[in-house]
């Protein structure tokens, strides 16, 4: 079950528009240490610009530690990660040797999550990288995404899993380990009258289904409504079947989805589209732009935000991290938020227009999948489909 903690700030910020300035106030402001945990950093002008606020630190003397993953910022140049060494900004890669021959599922576990915890008092979660919002096809509107500003209560365990990670990386790395300028475990002042909220992360010890598990407790509670923008969306067989029984109770579903395809897996998904359909499951497509979001509302009053699509690669196998907010203001924000874009993006999809679609769609979506579970089985997870 989720544990929720009192004492909470929580800011929702909408795309790199909202977020970055924020970001780079937080770290223009740090006064003992700055980590920052994410899939993608890409050397645009926003990874310049955060990149500079992270050297501007360092070179005050603050303790700058930054953990990229090793495929999906693997094209980084050396130039610019010499500039964050000659800067003082401590940089490592998770899983940095990748081979493109083997099928064994460590390959495949990534570090997802999008973290930066500033000083043991502010901390940021959410789905967007560092990369800039407009690296998106040509006439296609900003990337849509998001991410929530912490203060109080969850601080603690944010950060104490940032630390304890960056520590295990530098030890399995032979790196020496600083112990930086911060007193640890130096306990983040309560917001009064702060909202309640969980920390979810998954991993591949402890939580391997924390996340997963906090989406099907609150969607088998679900009284009246259930409103999901998730970008990789290829639900398991528990997940599909309480999203189904949820709707079959009475409650509304609306399900928000990438609709421009930029892997040829994300076809599986449409395999699903008639089970869902038939069942009184409302879809909607995004074409517009690339919708990198991975949020939910449930009843106006429980929020997730966080890096983890709902598909196996997050849910089975990468380093992940949520936010869940219990409060009403909070959720009728985000859920605001996200009818905003179906409305201004979403292509609703019609139950009978799917059904009558060309043969050579139909046998596309489930060729796809049928490749997704003998994928999934060759690395050993022959169940989860």
């Amino acid at each position: 079950m989720t544990q929720f903690f009192p004492g909470n700030q929580i800011k929702l910020l909408r795309s790199g528009k909202e977020y970055f300035p924020a970001l780079e106030a937080d770290i223009d402001e740090a006064k003992h240490e700055i980590y920052l945990q994410t899939y993608i950093y890409q050397a645009d002008d926003v990874g310049l610009r955060i990149g500079q606020s992270l050297i501007r630190a360092a070179q005050r003397g603050i303790s700058v530690y930054v953990l990229l993953d090793g495929f999906g910022s693997k094209d980084l140049p050396s130039t610019y990660l010499k500039s964050f060494a000659l800067g003082g900004v401590q940089v490592m890669f998770y899983r940095a040797r990748i081979s493109p021959w083997t099928l064994k599922r460590n390959r495949l576990r990534r570090l997802h999550r999008k973290v930066v915890v500033i000083d043991q008092k502010i901390g940021f979660v959410g789905g967007i990288n560092i990369i800039d919002d407009y690296d998106v096809p040509t006439g296609a509107t900003p990337r849509v995404d998001y991410a929530v500003r912490l203060e109080g209560a969850l601080l603690t365990m944010l950060h104490d899993s940032v630390a304890k990670f960056w520590r295990r990386i530098a030890w399995s790395q032979m790196r020496p380990v600083s112990k930086g300028r911060m007193k640890q475990h130096e306990k983040p002042s309560l917001v009064h009258d702060g909202i309640q909220a969980a920390l979810v992360l998954r991993d591949n010890i402890m939580h391997r289904r924390d996340i997963e598990e906090a989406y099907l407790e609150a969607i088998t509670n679900a009284k009246k409504e259930i409103i999901i923008a998730n970008a990789y969306f290829l639900p398991g067989r528990a997940f599909r079947k309480a999203l189904i029984e949820a709707s079959l109770r009475g409650v509304r579903i609306q399900l928000l989805l990438q609709g421009r395809v930029e892997y040829f897996a994300m076809f599986a998904t449409h395999a699903f589209y008639s089970l869902f359909l038939q069942n009184g499951i409302e879809i909607f497509e995004y074409r517009k732009s690339f919708m990198h979001s991975k949020v939910a509302v449930i009843d106006g009053e429980w929020a997730t935000v966080g890096s983890s699509n709902i598909e196996p690669f997050s849910l089975l196998l990468a380093r992940e991290a949520n936010v869940i907010v219990l409060d009403k203001k909070f959720s009728h924000e985000l859920r605001a938020d996200i009818l905003k874009t179906i409305e201004d993006g979403g292509f609703k999809i019609a139950h009978e227009a799917w059904q009558h679609r060309s043969l050579r769609k139909r046998l596309t979506s489930w060729f796809a999948f049928e490749i997704m579970r003998i994928f999934l089985g060759l690395i050993g997870y022959p169940n989860e489909q």
